[in-house]
Order: structure tokens, then C-alpha cells, then sequence
């Protein structure tokens, strides 16, 4: 785990999983640059670069081909970002702010260099992740500190992380405004008589009994239920591998769509808590192989936004930065 030095935060790292934008990444010297290639440089960067996984490498880069080989995840992400700053900015907090990825550019070690030119020496490091397991949030982390190492003695400090938010008022209050702007127009009584289904990344079921991941996704949506005042909700993971010798996370929300319907329910609404913008593996796997199934069921599905910039996602991650940087200023003095 990272250690944290103290002191006055001045930057912010914003730190995300990344997607595929055109050109290349560097990261294979071996990369052939032909076009179309930044799909499966990326999908093979997650998954590895094994021989073995060429064809779920294969598949998965086809989701992205499916959309033009590109993701907008960079692009949603430093939106939140600017509007952070800008949040910040407001309250009188400006801060040098940086977006960084674990797997496509700007690397984080690209991110801390932009702010330690920008003038920043003490960095907290926001995680673009509401849900905690080790490959959602302790890898962050890992990940954040072999970055400061590649800048050596002239990286900003890194002073602090910004403290988990997935239960916070701020963040189920985006997830609530944006199912209900998913379905304006809806009698409250369809609405009720809808399965109501919050997704996130599945993870190794031995991941996943270590970590609090399921439970807080479970404290997500149960708040985001309640805020809606929707009687009953499940929970559904997507993105699982097919060619895994180990389990996942469960159910599939194909599963969770057919036990819908066979409980009677003739339409579902849909919202991937576990991410934050809707980019490829959200596009993908609730609007196309989602709706397949719910299409195949003779189910209506409603797929409600992610949070995005949502001005009350924002002001709770602004909170959630003030925190830090009372916390570290204290701790400093």
C-alpha cells in the first residue's frame, strides 16, 4: 500500500482506468501503428499481452470496433475533472488539476508531470472509482506510486487520497436524477412495476470475498432505491470474462433480466453504478448485449446514464477534496 507524505495540497491527480483514443499509446515497441490498432493495443494492455487470451482479446476489442475502435472515456472523464476544478475554483480552493489513466494516455506518470510543471508539490490522488476491491481501487494506488517513481526526486509529493464517496448523499442523488430523467413521461405506477437493476464491473469471486466491493455496490443502490422510493432493486454485475477458469462476480445481468421475467416483469431500468461516465464496456454490454436479452425475453429495457458531470456528483467529490485538504493541512501543522 502507498504511503502518504504531509503537507498543503496544491494538485490534484485524477486518476481513472482509461480508454482508447487515436494514435498510438507507446506502450508496445512491437505495436504495427496500423490503423484500427488502438482498440486491441488497449484490450490486450488489460488482459495482457498473452497468446492465450488472442480470442477474448479479439472479442472484447470488437465492442470497441463495434463503435468505431475509439472510447469516450478520456474525454467524459476530464469533463468531470474540469468541473471539479472549476467547482473548487468557486469555493476558493483552486488547485492545479490532472487527469491520469492506468491504461491508455495520459499515463499517471504523465499526469504528475503536467502538474509538477504546472507549479504543484503536494498531490492527493482522486480515484475514479466508487467501489473498492484491490483491482479497483488498491491497484489506483499501486499504480499512482510507480508513476511519482518513474519523475524520481522532482515528482509532487503525493500528500493524500481522497476518502471513498460510494454511499454519499451527492453521489446517489446523480444516480436518482439521472434514472428519473431516463424515464420522464413514466406514470409513477410504471415505474413501480419496473425490475429495477444498478450494474458494476464483476470482479474474481476471490477478489471479491476479500474486499468490500459487493457490499458497498449493495449500499449504492439500496440508497439510490430508496431515493427514488422504488420498492424492491437488485444488483447485477457485467464485463465478465467468458474464457475465466475462475469464477465471477454474479448474477450476470442477463441473469438478473431473466430472473425479472420470471417474476412477472415486463420492463427494466438499468443503471451502471459501478461506473461513472458511459463509455464502450457500459455502451456494449447494457445497450447491445443487454437489450438483446431483454429484447429475446419480449422485456422492455431502459438504460438510465451514468453520473458524468452531474453538478451533484461534483460538489460531492469538491467536498470530498476540502476534506482532504483539511485533513492533510492538520496533519501537517
Amino acid at each position: 500500500m502507498i504511503s502518504f507524505d504531509r503537507g498543503m495540497i496544491d494538485g490534484l491527480l485524477v486518476l481513472g482506468f482509461g480508454g482508447p483514443t487515436p494514435g498510438c499509446c507507446g506502450r508496445r515497441p512491437s505495436c504495427p501503428k496500423t490503423p484500427g490498432c488502438e482498440a486491441e493495443c488497449f484490450v490486450s494492455g488489460v488482459l495482457g499481452d498473452n497468446p492465450a487470451r488472442a480470442k477474448r482479446i479479439a472479442e472484447v476489442s470488437g465492442h470497441y470496433h463495434h463503435f468505431g475502435g475509439m472510447s469516450p472515456y478520456n474525454a467524459l472523464t476530464a469533463r468531470q475533472a474540469a468541473a471539479l476544478k472549476d467547482e473548487l475554483a468557486r469555493r476558493g480552493r483552486p488547485l492545479h488539476v490532472a487527469c491520469g489513466y492506468r491504461h491508455w494516455t495520459p499515463w499517471a506518470s504523465d499526469a504528475l508531470r503536467s502538474l509538477r510543471d504546472a507549479g504543484a508539490t503536494s498531490v492527493a490522488i482522486l480515484i475514479m472509482a466508487p467501489h473498492q476491491s484491490s483491482v479497483s481501487w488498491d491497484w489506483y494506488l499501486k499504480h499512482a506510486a510507480e508513476a511519482a517513481e518513474t519523475l524520481g526526486a522532482s515528482a509532487p509529493r503525493l500528500v493524500a487520497v481522497v476518502q471513498p464517496w460510494w454511499k454519499e448523499a451527492g453521489y446517489i442523488a446523480a444516480i436518482a436524477a439521472q434514472i428519473t430523467e431516463s424515464t420522464t413521461g413514466w406514470s409513477a405506477q410504471r415505474f413501480q412495476d419496473a425490475e429495477l437493476i444498478f450494474t458494476a464491473h464483476a470482479i474474481p469471486q476471490p477478489v471479491e470475498a476479500t474486499s468490500p466491493y459487493r457490499a458497498q455496490l449493495a449500499e449504492t443502490a439500496a440508497a439510490a432505491a430508496r431515493a427514488l422510493s422504488h420498492p424492491e432493486h437488485a444488483i447485477a454485475f457485467q464485463s465478465q470474462p467468458g474464457d475465466s477458469r475462475i469464477g465471477w462476480s454474479s448474477p450476470t445481468i442477463e441473469e438478473a433480466l431473466q430472473a425479472a421475467h420470471a417474476r412477472g416483469r415486463r420492463e427494466a431500468v438499468v443503471q451502471a453504478a459501478g461506473f461513472l461516465v458511459d463509455h464502450t464496456e457500459v455502451l456494449y454490454d447494457l445497450d447491445v448485449d443487454a437489450l438483446h436479452e431483454a429484447t429475446r425475453l419480449g422485456m422492455g429495457l431502459t438504460r438510465a446514464r451514468c453520473v458524468h458531470d452531474h453538478p451533484a456528483f461534483i460538489a460531492m467529490l469538491a467536498d470530498r477534496v476540502e476534506q482532504s485538504m483539511a485533513a492533510s493541512t492538520s496533519a501537517s501543522s
